[in-house]
This record gives structure tokens, sequence and C-alpha cells, in this order.
């Protein structure tokens, strides 16, 4: 029996996530654990480091081959990265 001052953790955990704004860099950090997922083993073979700030993606890659390849399908990258956050977290995306 649940009492009125008392919630599950679960319930908690996303009080406390909403409470503190720890929304957006979760989602982020998600998104980046994802990215081979997403991607494919030969790209993330590839990428050195990948962070994202103010809604830009920023991928490190150790190929310039990739990174030229990856240059045509920057909005195909935001379009499966987002969809795989189910919800728009980054508008850009920088090869380096």
């Amino acid at each position: 029996m649940k009492r009125n001052n008392q919630q599950t953790l679960g319930e908690a955990i996303n009080e406390m996530v909403r409470v503190f704004g720890l929304q957006q860099k979760l989602d982020e950090t998600r998104l980046i654990a994802s990215w081979e997922k997403v991607m494919g083993k030969t790209i993330a073979k590839h990428t050195t480091s990948i962070y994202i700030s103010k809604k830009k993606l920023f991928v490190h890659l150790n190929s310039s081959a990739a990174r030229q390849t990856l240059s045509y399908e920057k909005d195909k990258i935001i379009e499966l990265m987002n969809e795989s956050a189910g919800k728009s977290v980054i508008a850009e995306v920088i090869l380096l």
C-alpha cells in the first residue's frame, strides 16, 4: 500500500532529474552512447571522440575519407540520431 507522501524509486529519480534540470544532459549522454549502434561499426571505428555542446554534435574522426563521406550526410546523421533519442537533441553536426 502506497502512502500519500511516498513514491517509487523511479518517480523519485524522475523528479530529481526534473528539479535539477538534468534531462538534456541525460539525453545527450544516451545519444553519444548510441553512436556505434546508429552509425555502424565502420564509422565508430574511425571515431576518436564525440561530444555535444549547445545542440551541436562534434565528431572527431581519424580518417579524412570517413570525414568526407559523412560531410555529405550531415542532415541524415541529425535525423538518425534524433530519431534514436526520440526527440530533438542535436541540430547541427560538426566533423573534425
